[in-house]
């Protein structure tokens, strides 16, 4: 496997900027793809050990793009998370003045985080999509835009300035971006680590839903994110994507997985590794009766019963 990671580029891109924030990314070669797809078939393929994504932002919420290439295809697992909080720029060529921009562009993504601004300064500019922000950056390099939302750091690289700094529509916004390869034993556990899993119903019946969540409730466990994809085959047709608090090695997420596993029609584990929102130490406490400790305990009374030890 070449000692390489993949990511949603081009060169300037928040994703980026995030990527080398971890330290394993000094010591790969960073290669940058088109698209969130491309980067996950690189490692499908085997052209890269891994690739580094985003799959939610504080204002939207899950990236769909990511979600369903998780969803589909040959399966993968993440392994590492981080945080980054977002800012924008709105990126021009020199000499550019507001009452000049009549098309911005930037990441599908980027348009809900700078929606009213755009609205107060630009309201008659039209917006089209880019593959990414830096991308969009790149665009606007080769004169088919006039500006386009980006992280400031992408200015230079794309021999633009910065008209207007600090955008955002809402305060203190996070992306969320996921290191992710193909399937492996997990990481061994933090004590401060999140689950993520993809179910599918058996059928369709009043309570379908509640009946998945259940397993998770019924343990103590905390959900993180619920989002709803299609499936494909047909209106009404969803799975849904789950972020859980804890490890696959935790006593209560096991359970609760194999509960899940039992009534569903498929499962994909997409991986258990550490959070980016907190340290160890900083973890909820589980709720009483849904310890490790407690699940053994109850395992050995029920043996018990059955060897006539009770």
């Amino acid at each position: 496997m070449p000692a390489s990671y993949a990511y949603l580029g081009p060169e300037g891109t928040f994703t980026e900027v995030a990527l080398r924030t971890l330290p394993e990314a000094a010591t790969r070669e960073l290669i940058p793809y088109v698209s969130v797809q491309s980067a996950l078939d690189a490692v499908r393929a085997g052209e890269a050990e891994a690739a580094f994504v985003p799959i939610e932002n504080s204002v939207e919420g899950g990236i769909t793009t990511t979600l369903d290439e998780l969803v589909a295809g040959h399966p993968l697992m993440i392994y590492r998370e981080v945080l980054l909080s977002i800012t924008f720029a709105l990126l021009v060529r020199p000499g550019t003045k507001l009452a000049d921009i009549k098309t911005v562009t930037a990441h599908p993504a980027a348009q809900p985080q700078v929606r009213n601004w755009l609205r107060t300064h630009l309201p008659d500019a039209l917006w089209e999509s880019a593959a990414s922000n830096a991308d969009g950056a790149r665009l606007v390099q080769e004169g088919r835009y006039d500006a386009a939302f980006a992280g400031e750091f992408a200015a230079a690289r794309y021999g633009l300035v910065p008209l207007e700094t600090g955008i955002h529509d809402a305060e203190n916004a996070q992306t969320r971006f996921v290191l992710v390869g193909r399937p492996a034993r997990p990481a061994a556990p933090t004590g401060a680590d999140k689950t993520s899993v993809v179910l599918w119903q058996r059928d369709d019946h009043p309570g379908a839903l509640r009946d998945l969540l259940g397993e998770f409730a019924g343990r103590g466990i905390n959900l993180m994110l619920l989002q709803s994809r299609p499936t494909g085959a047909g209106i009404g047709n969803y799975c849904f994507c789950i972020d859980a608090e804890g490890h696959i090695s935790d006593r209560r997420m096991a359970e609760a997985l194999m509960g899940l596993k039992r009534i569903c029609l498929q499962v994909r584990f997409l991986g258990s590794y550490p959070r980016a929102d907190i340290r160890p130490g900083e973890a909820r406490r589980t709720p009483p009766g849904t310890s490790d400790q407690e699940f053994l305990a109850a395992a050995d009374w029920v043996a018990g019963c059955q060897d006539g030890r009770f």
